[in-house]
């Protein structure tokens, strides 16, 4: 079993529910982690992989992060089957003045 980590993909995306946060980009930061069985050099390229996080998540422009995390999901697993097990976090660390807020799921399969 090998497992793939993708830490602290930065990125700029309109994401959120309030006015200010639909008019200017903020600051994303995506944390991904994905366990699969490497046979037959079925690999998991992590360029584009993280290519594919970040285009997804700026062009649908979310309201919400569960809606955003979910479409990782779906998207994800439907480019990886050989995943067993994934794990996701979504970070708006400049949202709120005093915290990091994030939104972090992991599935099995």
């Amino acid at each position: 079993m090998m497992t793939i980590h993708i830490e602290s993909l930065t990125f700029e995306a309109i994401i959120g529910l309030l006015d200010f946060e639909r008019d200017r980009p903020q600051r994303v930061i995506v944390d991904l982690e994905a366990s699969y069985i490497y046979k037959d050099e079925q690999f998991i390229d992590y360029a584009i992989l993280s290519e594919r996080i970040v285009e997804l998540i700026q062009n649908a422009r979310y309201t919400l992060l569960e809606e955003a995390l979910l479409a990782l999901e779906k998207m994800i697993l439907t480019s990886y089957p050989q995943i067993s097990m994934l794990s996701l976090k979504i970070s708006k660390p400049d949202i709120l003045h005093n915290c990091r807020v994030a939104l972090s799921a992991q599935w099995h399969y």
